[in-house]
């Protein structure tokens, strides 16, 4: 039992890193991308191609799959997201899908169909165990890794949200822009560095988890909505709604496969179900956001 919750917390804050992006996109920007997956699909093929073809270690290949996502995201927020800002959500929806669709024939067409294999370090391959019987706790050393970077990054987020000029500046573009605009705040600029960073995030959680969820072109359509349960559950206005959101559906996921492996999937749509009736908003909201 300690080791599932141990797996399921990791699986949770891995989730939570990957929907990250898209929570802030939706709660933050009001847009919904549902091309939000891509960018996790990018991080994880990026890091694959340094580490495989480039000889790039780990830890170095993290940083890089976040700069390229986060330039990619800025790019496509200038050219094609922008005029889709003041759209309806179903053009948004559609548009969006239209780019996961081209984005997983692009990568299968370049890449090709099959899974990529992650040759991770020996030093994340130590398991570490204690104590005996049903009660004995394994925790691998990728898994407590995930968690430290994932918690890290929560902190930080919340920290430059909540106390940085930028996150004052980012809630009240968010609140009222035209206000924000006619006060003088760069509001163009600062979606262009949210959406940038949150695609960014993406493709870090997708190169951070790419030995548990692996690699392959149809990544943005199989965990699309595991993504959107995240922040349908906690909410698209704070972190913490996201992050507990994540780790009840993490802990779900991985108790339910264990023990009813045949209802796994069905036990986390239950929960989502029953904490939506609970709480229609997520667990988490903020007034005023737009």
């Amino acid at each position: 039992m300690p080791t599932l919750i141990f797996d399921g917390i990791a699986y949770g804050m891995l989730l939570f890193v990957l929907a990250l992006g898209l929570a802030v996109t939706m709660g933050l920007m009001n847009f919904i991308n549902l091309a939000h997956g891509a960018f996790a699909m990018a991080g994880g093929y990026i890091l694959v191609l340094l580490m495989q073809r480039a000889g790039w270690p780990f830890l170095a290949c993290l940083p890089v799959a976040f700069a390229l996502t986060a330039l990619a995201g800025a790019v496509l927020e200038r050219t094609l997201y922008r005029p889709m800002y003041g759209r309806p959500h179903l053009d948004q929806v559609l548009f969006s899908i239209g780019l996961t669709f081209m984005a997983v024939a692009a990568v299968d067409f370049f890449m090709g169909s099959s899974p990529q294999i992650v040759q991770l370090p020996d030093w994340l391959r130590v398991r570490f165990e204690f104590g005996d019987g049903p009660w004995m706790l394994g925790m691998g050393a990728y898994r407590l890794f995930i968690i430290a970077v994932c918690v890290a990054l929560a902190v930080a987020l919340q920290l430059v949200l909540s106390k940085t000029r930028f996150g004052s500046r980012l809630r009240a573009a968010v609140d009222d822009p035209r206000v924000a605009a006619g006060l003088g705040l760069p509001v163009d600029r600062i979606f262009l560095l949210t959406f940038a960073v949150g695609s960014g995030l993406a493709g870090l959680g997708g190169a951070l988890g790419a030995d548990i969820l692996g690699v392959e072109p149809t990544f943005p359509l199989k965990f699309m909505v595991s993504f959107l349960i995240v922040c349908a559950v906690g909410g698209t206005t704070s972190i913490s709604g996201p992050l507990v959101a994540a780790l009840v559906l993490g802990l779900a996921d991985v108790l339910g496969k264990y023990y009813v492996p045949k209802l796994g999937a069905f036990i986390v749509y239950v929960l989502m179900i029953a904490i939506l009736l609970w709480r229609p908003q997520g667990l988490f909201t903020r007034g005023g956001a737009r």
